[in-house]
């Protein structure tokens, strides 16, 4: 006999981030974007669960949702993000930044003057990186603000 979906979704909340990958790959038929966090795979994967079991949106509700903004401003957005200079990126005050490392899961706080972490204040992301890592790293990509591929030219070039 199947789970209930409450069973599925409680076995979901127990699995790791690697087992969210693993049944995120089973589910979806390819893998999942390396940057997802752990939260964001649970609820994607919750959300579909329940979307089978019990029927996804209807299509009035679909449409309402394209109408409301979705086809027509995909193209602003897109322009937005390509104008978009990740290097001179800062995320703006009291904006949470979360980060799994070594199966813990870690938040920072940008603040005005820097970075707060574990209650110490740091200049930069790299400086909260090296203290929770021990080695250096490239803050802004620790962190997921920055995609670590080449630059834009080269990629619309692909």
């Amino acid at each position: 006999m199947k789970n209930s979906i409450e069973e599925e979704i409680a076995q979901l909340r127990g699995l790791d981030l690697r087992g969210l990958q693993a049944r995120w790959k089973i589910t979806f038929r390819k893998p999942a974007l390396p940057h997802l966090p752990k939260h964001l795979l649970f609820g994607i994967l919750a959300y579909r669960l329940q979307a089978d079991a019990f029927g996804d949106l209807d299509a009035a509700t679909k449409a309402a949702l394209e109408q409301s903004g979705g086809a027509k401003s995909r193209g602003v957005v897109a322009s937005q993000l390509d104008d978009h200079d990740q290097r001179q990126a800062k995320p703006e005050a009291g904006t949470v930044l979360m980060r799994e490392w070594k199966g813990r899961e870690h938040r920072v706080m940008a603040m005005a003057d820097g970075f707060a972490w574990n209650g110490k204040t740091y200049r930069s992301l790299s400086a909260v990186a090296l203290a929770m890592t021990g080695t250096r790293w490239n803050g802004p990509r620790f962190f997921g603000l920055r995609d670590g591929t080449i630059d834009k030219k080269s990629r619309t070039d692909r």
